[in-house]
């Protein structure tokens, strides 16, 4: 068994070949906490919660780091705009992403950093930068020499002299303007921290280097995010852990955005969709299932059509839960999941052909069904929620029926009402009145019902 995996910096699929074997690493871009996620915000946390459920299944000790980034510009001017103080909007909405993940059903990390709660790391990162020369202190801000480092770059596959290093504002003092800033110099009114060299805040990279270090050591497996972070925050993390002797991350890997219109789903668009208000509409499980099954390395382009199709899609594979568990009671997921199952995971998370051979395997279980044997049926279904409980969208599974209860309600007000109805069709199914039965059953099709003949007597289901 070998878990290969899309590696951004090798620009091909490689073999998984841990550091520690038998354990995993991970290092993921969290949040940045300016403003509540929307649902191109959580997919990254979910595919990587994907990610640590496969390698889980596959035997590894997984280490996850998610972390905060809790101060930015961003932050700062909401504050000030508000008239609050900036840890408050950054608290806010880091409890906001946390439950927007535990709400599609995504593990906790094992840590969950905070930026500001590292500033010591970050100051003892700039002094050995500085002292190998690689970093340099000027007007109360500290930048890191890009031409010190000849490795830089090789990440986003770009030319130096090329380069157009986005700057902020108070950016002063740089040597070439493409040194980016790993501590910013404090200005009135703005949150900051004493360092040797003056007052002031990191840099939103500095945060990710120190924190990886802490935390993961000087080298770990894999380093996650979202494309955008590509260039320039993935590359000048390398840039600033590599020159201070780290080796940091041996695979680099990147999770596809959430589109509108063909758009990269942002704040800044005005065409995002909050993962607080997209949960009144939609089950979070047919959520998850919606940003979690396309592969990781795929847009997705948002439409209600699309979450449409995805909540359809779902519910024919928890129908059939549904009709096993009623025929024979509880099943336990299998041991092992199929072996098509596996080597789909396997290659890169392929998580839409894996999801294939979920269809296939409930297809199968219902002409089991249809036949009568139950046996099959049953062994069918046991395979189908070890495969769902690697993806988190195992409908009978504790994290969904906790959040079922009130479902569950009103499921059981809605059963003896249609059962109602169902018993006045069969009484006029039995004086043959077959016009009256035709009636009731199509205005139960209208109502989204679908009615099922079945030799036990009807049964029901949202169609």
């Amino acid at each position: 068994m070998t878990i290969r995996l899309y590696d951004t910096s090798a620009r091909q699929i490689r073999d998984f070949t841990p550091i520690v074997p038998g354990c995993v690493s991970i290092y993921l871009c969290g949040a940045t906490v300016q403003a509540a996620p929307h649902i191109g915000h959580i997919r990254s946390g979910l595919n990587f919660d994907i990610m640590r459920r496969w390698f889980t299944y596959r035997g590894y000790d997984v280490t996850l780091v998610r972390n905060v980034t809790d101060i930015d510009d961003k932050i700062i001017n909401k504050a000030a705009e508000q008239g609050r103080p900036w840890w408050s909007i950054g608290y806010e909405n880091e409890c906001a992403f946390n439950d927007g993940y535990d709400v599609l059903g995504c593990l906790r990390p094992t840590v969950e950093p905070r930026a500001t709660g590292h500033v010591p790391e970050m100051i003892e990162m700039m002094r050995g930068l500085i002292e190998r020369g690689h970093a340099y202190a000027s007007d109360g801000n500290v930048y890191f020499d890009v031409r010190s480092f000849p490795g830089y770059l090789q990440l986003s596959n770009q030319e130096l002299e090329n380069l157009l290093q986005p700057s902020g504002e108070g950016e002063t003092g740089k040597r070439d303007p493409r040194d980016f800033a790993m501590w910013k110099a404090a200005k009135e009114g703005e949150p900051s921290w004493e360092t040797p060299w003056g007052r002031g805040r990191p840099g939103w990279h500095l945060e990710c280097s120190a924190m990886a270090h802490k935390y993961l050591g000087t080298a770990f497996d894999i380093h996650g995010g979202g494309l955008d972070l590509i260039f320039p925050h993935h590359e000048n993390e390398i840039a600033q852990a590599k020159a201070f002797g780290d080796d940091f991350a041996r695979y680099w890997a990147h999770n596809a955005w959430v589109t509108m219109s063909g758009e990269k789903m942002s704040k800044s668009l005005g065409n995002s969709v909050l993962v607080s208000e997209m949960v009144k509409e939609w089950r979070p499980i047919v959520l998850r299932y919606y940003l979690g099954t396309p592969h990781y390395r795929s847009m997705i382009e948002y439409s209600p059509e699309a979450l449409r199709e995805a909540e359809s899609a779902f519910a024919r594979i928890e129908g059939f839960v549904q009709r096993v568990v009623e025929k024979a009671g509880a099943v336990e997921p299998a041991a092992e999941v199929p072996p098509a199952f596996a080597e789909a995971m396997d290659d890169d998370f392929g998580v839409p052909q894996a999801l294939a051979v979920v269809h296939t395997t409930v297809r199968q279980g219902n002409a089991a069904l249809s036949a009568d044997d139950k046996e099959s049926a049953v062994a069918r279904l046991a395979e189908v929620r070890a495969m769902l409980g690697v993806l988190g969208l195992d409908p009978l599974d504790e994290q969904w029926a906790a959040g079922s209860d009130r479902g569950d309600d009103l499921h059981g007000v809605v059963d003896s009402l249609v059962r109602l109805v169902l018993e006045q069709r069969q009484a006029a199914r039995s004086r043959k009145d077959w016009a009256a039965a035709d009636a009731i059953r199509d205005q139960l099709q209208q109502s989204g019902l679908a009615i099922e003949d079945t030799p036990s007597g009807p049964r029901w289901s949202l169609s």
